[in-house]
């Protein structure tokens, strides 16, 4: 007879659902079905409601180089082709100069190269810093 109470309690047990806590929110999981990680947001099948991540990246436009600020990483061009690298060339180090800060909804920001090198044409950048070194020797 107590084998019997053992089986049934057994078989009871199969059917009633579990639980799991998630940081406060508790997740119902049926026997079954799989259950789902929280990962902090909406899952990757749902819309993000018009929240898109922004890519912010360091253009140098004496060399045509990005930085992206974030990833740590350089793309830049070589023989026609869009490099991307941890590091530079020499050659293109020496004549990085100044940059400008550009942020995209993209993460490869060349995509947008033409209109870069239209807005920040190569050399435009020593052209403001020296019209702002004049703004400062005016003030003094």
């Amino acid at each position: 007879m107590a084998t019997g109470k053992w089986v049934l309690v057994i078989v009871l047990l199969m059917f009633v659902p579990s639980c799991q806590t998630t940081g406060g929110n508790v997740s119902v999981n049926m026997p079954g079905e799989r259950m789902e990680k929280d990962r902090g947001g909406p899952p990757d099948h749902a819309p993000a409601h018009g929240y898109r991540k922004k890519f912010r990246y360091r253009y140098y436009p004496d060399a045509y180089v990005y930085f992206d600020l974030d990833r740590g990483v350089y793309f830049y061009l070589d023989s026609n082709n869009w490099k991307k690298n941890s590091s530079l060339p020499y050659e293109l180090k020496t004549r990085l100069g100044n940059g400008v800060e550009i942020e995209m909804d993209n993460d490869s920001p060349y995509i947008d190269f033409e209109g870069h090198k239209g807005k920040y044409p190569p050399g435009q950048m020593k052209n403001k810093e020296k019209d702002k070194q004049k703004k400062d020797k005016k003030r003094d």
